[in-house]
C-alpha cells in the first residue's frame, strides 16, 4: 500500500428524493490493490446524486450499492468506478452482476 495512494472516505448526507424507488446491484471492479482503492471507488459512487449507500471490498473486487433507479442508471455507476481511478495511477473497470435482494445484502 503506497502512502500516496491515502484518500478520506466521503460521508454523504441523503436528500429525501434519493430514497425513492431504491434498489440494490452487485458489481464486480477490477483494479482496486487496497483499501484504499476501494475507498476511491466507494467515494465516486456516493457522489452520485441517487446512490444512497455503497460498500466496496478490494479483497473480493465486489460493490454492492443501492441507489435510487429513479436518479441513476447502471451506465452512470460504471463510470462513476472509471472515473474513481482518473488520476493516471490508479484504473478501475466495473461490470454489473445482477440485483441483489434483501436476504442477500452484507
Amino acid at each position: 500500500m503506497d502512502a500516496n495512494c491515502h484518500v478520506e472516505p466521503t460521508q454523504k448526507i441523503i436528500a429525501s428524493d434519493e430514497r425513492k424507488n431504491l434498489t440494490t446491484v452487485g458489481l464486480a471492479v477490477w483494479g482496486m490493490g487496497c483499501p484504499h482503492c476501494a475507498t476511491r471507488v466507494r467515494n465516486g459512487l456516493l457522489a452520485l446524486t441517487g446512490v444512497v449507500e455503497a460498500d466496496v471490498d478490494h479483497t473480493t473486487g465486489f460493490a454492492f450499492v443501492e441507489y435510487s433507479q429513479d436518479l441513476v442508471s447502471m451506465p452512470d455507476l460504471l463510470q462513476a468506478i472509471a472515473q474513481a481511478g482518473g488520476d493516471n495511477r490508479h484504473r478501475y473497470v466495473g461490470m454489473y452482476l445482477g440485483v441483489v435482494t434483501q436476504q442477500e445484502t452484507l
